[in-house]
């Protein structure tokens, strides 16, 4: 049997985030595989361990420390993950620590790992030391820790192609392994019917219908591009609404208002956030189109679950999206007026054009982003590259 420990994550059940449904999709898919085993950290306020998915889950408690806890946790799972397999004589184990927050410490456990009989695997994410949301030296730090992380991994574990040939350019003096695998997404359809109560009373209380509104769902946060977003709907002539599923963040909303006076156009709605899966996905499918203008990471999870829901969608233009989208999606510039006059062509596409393209982002997903393929590809990496 082979030991997988996962480090990085907020943990499963009940987390939500990118990593968070990785950990968990790739658990479910494996759970009644008998060579692998997993351990997956968890942040908590209390230590115990739990099973989950036939997943061993151990809780790390975390103190309230600011930012620095996402740092401290990693590196007291990892402590307990070296513990653990001393303890237990675990053979040959794998470590997979999900984004790259913790190079100072990387070296270390790399040797104390290796000393264990054990392997190294790092997920990068995206760039996180682009974000704006990171001051300038948070931002250095990133940087030098995802550098450090890269350097004494014995395996990138890359979720983009762009991200990969970033990694294998940018660190070319540490020739570093790397390998693809793409991030997965769900290909079935909501179990929600048209006329769902849940449905019909979400759409009363937004003020919505379906195929009337065009919709966006990610964090908000300024890289996402919802400054641009917003100001060419306003110019575009589209009758139809923006709906902003997204938990807001005061200082940037005040920001944009000042900038863009949204409030005013009763067409940009910004609608809450949903945590019921089912119901997002039935959002998505109903939407007449969906606009993607994250430029900053790898494979985006919110990306991939529009191709495989969505009709219509109008992408950024940048590799992350084009490698996703493909010919199955419309693409858009951050050019004044470029975004405007692509809504009112969207606007005016035949339906029998707009099927086409949905035909072609669904087959995208099924071929290369479905969760069952992207679950088989983790299997064949963690059982041909042990020691």
């Amino acid at each position: 049997m082979q030991h997988i420990f996962i480090v990085g994550s907020k943990g499963i059940p009940g987390a939500y985030g990118g990593y968070e449904t990785f950990v968990d999709k790739l658990t479910e898919y494996h759970q009644h595989n008998e060579n692998l085993k997993y351990h997956v950290a968890c942040k908590d306020t209390k230590a115990f361990d739990e099973e989950y998915h036939n997943a061993r889950c151990f809780h790390i408690k975390v103190p309230n420390i600011g930012p620095a806890q996402a740092i401290y946790y990693d590196v007291a799972a990892l402590k307990h993950c070296c513990d653990y397999i001393q303890e237990n004589k675990i053979e040959k184990p794998i470590i997979y620590i999900l984004a790259c927050r913790i190079g100072p410490f990387m070296g270390y456990f790399t040797r104390k790992i290796h000393k264990l009989g054990g392997v190294v695997f790092v997920n990068p994410d995206g760039h996180e030391w682009l974000r704006a949301k990171w001051p300038a030296p948070v931002r250095k730090y990133w940087k030098i820790s995802e550098q450090l992380m890269t350097k004494y991994a014995d395996l990138m574990v890359c979720d983009s192609k762009n991200i990969e040939k970033y990694i294998q350019e940018s660190y070319v003096g540490y020739a570093p392994e790397t390998t693809y695998i793409a991030y997965g997404a769900e290909t079935r359809k909501s179990i929600l019917a048209d006329d769902d109560e849940k449905l019909l009373n979400w759409y009363s209380e937004k003020g919505l219908s379906a195929k009337n509104y065009y919709l966006v769902v990610g964090r908000f946060v300024p890289e996402n591009n919802y400054e641009t977003m917003i100001r060419e709907f306003m110019v575009s002539n589209t009758q139809k609404t923006f709906a902003i599923i997204t938990n807001v963040n005061d200082k940037f909303l005040a920001e944009l208002e000042e900038k863009l006076h949204y409030k005013a156009d009763p067409k940009i709605q910004f609608v809450g956030t949903v945590y019921d899966q089912e119901l997002l996905m039935k959002i998505r499918e109903n939407a007449y189109g969906y606009f993607h203008g994250h430029e900053v990471g790898g494979t985006n999870p919110s990306l991939l679950e529009a191709l495989g829901c969505t009709d219509l969608n109008l992408l950024l233009d940048v590799g992350f999206n084009r490698e996703c989208g493909e010919d199955g999606a419309l693409y858009w510039s951050k050019q004044p007026g470029d975004l405007a006059s692509l809504i009112d062509q969207a606007d005016a596409m035949p339906a029998e054009e707009i099927a086409a393209l949905s035909v072609k982002a669904k087959q995208r997903i099924q071929d290369a982003y479905s969760w069952q393929f992207i679950c088989d590809e983790y299997e064949k990496l963690f059982l041909r590259n042990t020691v």
